[in-house]
């Protein structure tokens, strides 16, 4: 299965929808897009993960990279929709604990703004 992506702007935050599967063969597509979506000075991104069907570790290494490059730049990088077969990766691995993961779109922007005004 092909990966989707597809980045849109929602107020000051960059919002990258992610659909299919997230492995090897498609890693340096979204890293280059993750990339995109977290240039300027304190980015603010939500990656939804809701249409993901797959991730490998290879997948998790783009993701974690994504987020340590954001927070480098005094940004916030949420995770949003992570659904069953992820979520299960996320907690074998022990990321469900360590990523900042919201249920909803909408929980993981108000985040941002609350990481913004406390920084």
């Amino acid at each position: 299965m092909d990966l989707r992506l597809r980045v849109k702007t929602e107020g000051e935050a960059t919002v990258v929808e992610i659909g299919g599967e997230i492995d090897l063969h498609v890693a340096p597509r979204l890293r280059a897009e993750l990339l995109r979506a977290g240039e300027g000075d304190a980015p603010r991104v939500v990656v939804d993960l809701s249409e993901v069907s797959f991730l490998d570790s290879t997948g998790i290494g783009v993701l974690v990279g994504a987020l340590k490059r954001v927070r480098e730049k005094g940004g916030a990088l949420n995770f949003c929709g992570v659904q069953a077969r992820v979520r299960r990766v996320f907690e074998i691995t022990g990321l469900m604990r360590a990523l900042p993961i919201f249920e909803s779109r909408e929980a993981a922007l108000a985040a941002l703004w609350e990481e913004k005004a406390d920084g």
